[in-house]
């Protein structure tokens, strides 16, 4: 295959090793492919040790960990940066100024996987698009369509997927902002886009531009050609247009009413909308569409429904790393008053409307602690007093579960929707999710 031969006899410089196993996953591909492997890790080998043992058995991989060496960046035959590498890096920056190609894996994968003859649909947007991802994914796999999965999932690496790709198979892709730098880098859109909705987010990151933020998304449509479809949320169709896509942007219908759905929440009506179309532009009847979104089950750690213990539901939507996303959940949950689970790292975002409508919406309130937490508290805990609303800050898991049990009396849920980043008390936002999960599991 092509892809091959493009790894074949090159030196190739893996910034990033990371500890979510797309990056272990990326290397072990290339290891066996390519004559020298350079992996190049700000974080120390004590941090990786996991993922540093999986790949000592390749004889041809060298370990630069705890820093990053220039030469590594410029005497090299390409660099595969991570997602989250900073817009600054000035090993990029070598990179580029030594005429050394800068590749992201994800967008290598659409790159190959669309020459060897299969169909891109890609889903970016700020929320929604692992749940829209993943509708897309199963419809198409319940119609018995040979589909693929990849992008921003974890543990996941997308481009140790090709081999399997084929002529027609169908590779859905769920696009963060930084990934699809690698498609602007290689001028390529999916033959099928979906951008859900555009918000505040990773502010931090695109040092307070968000206008970067979106050009950055803009990827998944600004290289489509005559033929191609781009479906869009509502909220971003009017920025969208803005920009003058080569194809027109469509929004879809609401769903029909009579669809009954296992997710929560009129966010994910609409996600499932937006689903529907992008099926349905793949040639899926409405019969076929309407089976495969109602048979899907939510997505781990966005508004998933987990277990009910002692008439205690308990709801786990630690994939909300925004105020935003907090609010939608509990706008989905407004008639039950849950018991709610929050914060974290601040991003530097909004807080007025989340604040606003705790209050209203919760009957307690845990708090992880954080510097958004904190800010958060800043604006919130006179409101709380108000309303006669008790509320903790609690830095262990299990004690957080057990003291949620507490407050919900056998008729309140709890929800573990945290609204910032997982920085701080976990090592990531995965981290956070199994904490959670194992502390609900413990219950009995």
């Amino acid at each position: 295959m092509e892809f091959e031969g493009f790894f074949r006899d090159k030196k190739v410089t893996l910034m990033g090793l990371g500890l979510l196993g797309r990056g272990v996953g990326d290397a072990e591909f290339l290891a066996p492919r390519c004559k020298e492997l350079v992996v190049t890790d700000v974080k120390s080998e004590t941090e990786l040790v996991l993922s540093v043992e999986r790949l000592k058995q390749f004889s041809n991989t060298t370990f630069v960990l705890g820093q990053h060496r220039e030469e590594d960046f410029t005497h090299t035959d390409m660099v595969i940066k991570a997602a989250g590498v900073p817009l600054e890096s000035p090993y990029i920056a070598a990179a580029r100024a030594a005429s050394v190609p800068v590749y992201m894996s994800t967008a290598l994968f659409a790159k190959f996987a669309r020459e060897a003859g299969a169909v891109l649909v890609g889903v970016t947007g700020t929320r929604g698009k692992s749940t829209v991802s993943a509708l897309i994914h199963h419809t198409l796999k319940e119609v018995g369509k040979s589909a693929h999965l990849g992008g921003n999932i974890r543990g996941l690496s997308t481009l140790a997927m090709l081999p399997e790709v084929k002529k027609g198979d169908i590779a859905v892709l769920e696009l963060d902002s930084w990934q699809l730098q690698g498609f602007g880098d290689l001028r390529i859109s999916p033959d099928f886009a979906v951008f859900t909705n555009l918000l505040d987010d990773h502010l931090n990151y695109y040092q307070n531009k968000p206008e970067q933020y979106f050009w950055d998304k803009a990827n998944i449509f600004i290289n489509q050609k005559a033929g191609d479809k781009l479906v869009v949320g509502e909220q971003v169709l009017h920025k969208v247009q803005a920009a003058n896509p080569p194809v027109a942007p469509v929004v879809p219908p609401p769903l029909p009413h009579d669809w009954r759905l296992q997710l929560l929440g009129e966010h994910n009506r609409t996600n499932a909308a937006l689903a529907a179309l992008a099926l349905r532009m793949l040639g899926l009847t409405d019969a076929e569409v309407k089976h495969g979104l109602e048979s899907f089950a939510p997505v781990e750690g966005r508004l998933q429904f987990i277990r009910e213990v002692n008439g205690v539901r308990i709801y786990n939507d630690n994939n909300a790393t925004t105020p935003d996303a907090t609010a939608a959940a509990l706008a989905s949950l407004a008639n039950e008053k849950p018991i709610l689970i929050l914060g974290g790292s601040d991003k530097g975002l909004d807080l007025k409307t989340l604040a606003g409508i705790i209050p209203e919406l919760v009957k307690e309130v845990i708090f992880l602690p954080g510097t958004g937490t904190e800010k958060l508290k800043s604006v919130l805990l006179s409101k709380l007093q108000e309303k006669n609303i008790h509320w903790l800050e609690l830095d262990s898991m299990n004690d957080i579960v057990v003291n949620a049990f507490n407050f919900a009396e056998h008729k309140h849920p709890i929800l573990f929707s945290p609204g910032f980043a997982s920085f701080g008390m976990f090592k990531n936002e995965y981290d956070r999710n199994d904490q959670f999960m194992a502390a609900v599991q413990s219950i009995e």
